[in-house]
């Protein structure tokens, strides 16, 4: 899904067993003459994304990450499931052509959709382009735009009319992501019980339904190489469903740096939009409202549960490495970053 710089070699520990791959991918594929490579993607923390390709012809291959998995996460078959329509629309959904859920194949499920070329902005602007406050703007206001026609999408023009259950959404989102945090955790946090009864106490009620993404920020926004204000597509659906909009929008603020912040909190989690031009916060809400002309005036506590959000996570990922179920170095520091994000959490409800 993204450009040729995020392309590697398969990492050993997460080389995929081709010899039945290889044969179920050309008869299940639309277009598959020429020869089979196979590569990976750099990016991301949690599903492992591979690059495909039959000679001109490329796809990509989404699987969930090795080792045990959070109930209900990784979910390939819901992904499929939303990206086989959803591209109609809302053509910023790649469109996913097939999903196997035959273990034998690779050992876990998996599904394959088509490739869009664009690059990924994580917690850095990347180099190589002329980043004037203008642009930065322009690229702030994309993303929130983006959400904004995500959510006035009709959840049945995509045949998603019943996915997920809307009613008592941001209840059982902070039950299950509460549950989730005590099933992660491997120390006791006051400060993350204090925020989990200030979201218990001030649980909002919302009548909006809309479809969400449920994991949506910048690094899952695939832009145009040459004008990178332009979106190419919205990548990883797996966490796709109904309810209230504002669940996307508090998360998306959970990322939404601004130079003032306290460092930690850039480190804790955080889109590079504390460089100068981008809308700050508040800003981001009034675009957003304008956008779809929805009441924000409960995207504090939104914003507070996106924090909370993202530190369970992060908390599920650090886990599995202290555990040794996963290698990767790169999650070593995550224990800091879930403290960071505890901190500003306590500090943003004021509990």
């Amino acid at each position: 899904m993204e450009d040729d710089r995020e392309v590697i070699e398969v990492r050993a520990d997460e080389r995929l067993d081709t010899t039945g791959l290889e044969p179920w991918l050309r008869a299940h594929l639309p277009e598959t003459d020429g020869p089979f490579e196979l590569a990976q993607f750099s990016g991301g923390h949690a599903n492992l994304t591979y690059l495909i390709r039959f000679g001109e012809s490329e796809y990509v291959l989404r699987r969930p990450p090795l080792g045990p998995l959070a109930p209900g996460a990784h979910d390939m078959a819901r992904e499929h499931r939303v990206l086989k329509g959803l591209w109609r629309a809302f053509p910023l959904a790649p469109r996913s052509y097939v999903l196997c859920e035959d273990e034998t194949i690779i050992g876990a499920p998996f599904h394959v959709i088509e490739r869009r070329h664009g690059i990924v902005i994580r917690t850095e602007l990347p180099e190589g382009y002329d980043w004037t406050p203008e642009l930065n703007r322009r690229l702030g206001e994309t993303a929130i735009n983006v959400l904004g026609q995500l959510h006035l999408v009709e959840p049945a023009d995509a045949g998603l009319g019943d996915i997920g259950r809307a009613e008592g959404f941001a209840l059982r989102q902070l039950s299950g992501w509460s549950k989730r945090w005590h099933a992660a955790k491997q120390d006791d946090m006051p400060g993350m019980d204090a925020i989990i009864a200030w979201l218990e106490k001030g649980l909002p009620s919302s009548d909006r339904v809309s479809l969400l993404h449920n994991d949506y920020k910048l690094d899952n926004l695939l832009v145009d190489a040459s004008d990178p204000a332009r979106a190419v597509a919205v990548l990883d659906w797996d966490m796709c469903t109904r309810g209230d909009p504002l669940m996307d929008l508090g998360y998306m603020l959970a990322f939404w740096g601004e130079r003032q912040d306290d460092p930690r909190w850039i480190l804790g989690a955080s889109m590079p939009t504390w460089n100068e031009g981008f809308p700050t916060r508040e800003e981001a809400v009034e675009l957003y409202a304008r956008a779809t002309g929805f009441d924000c005036a409960h995207a504090g506590w939104h914003h507070v549960f996106g924090i909370f959000k993202i530190a369970v996570i992060l908390q599920q990922i650090y886990i599995r490495f202290l555990r040794g179920q996963t290698k990767d170095e790169r999650f070593a520091i995550f224990g800091e970053r879930v403290a960071a994000l505890v901190d500003k959490g306590r500090i943003l409800a004021g509990v």
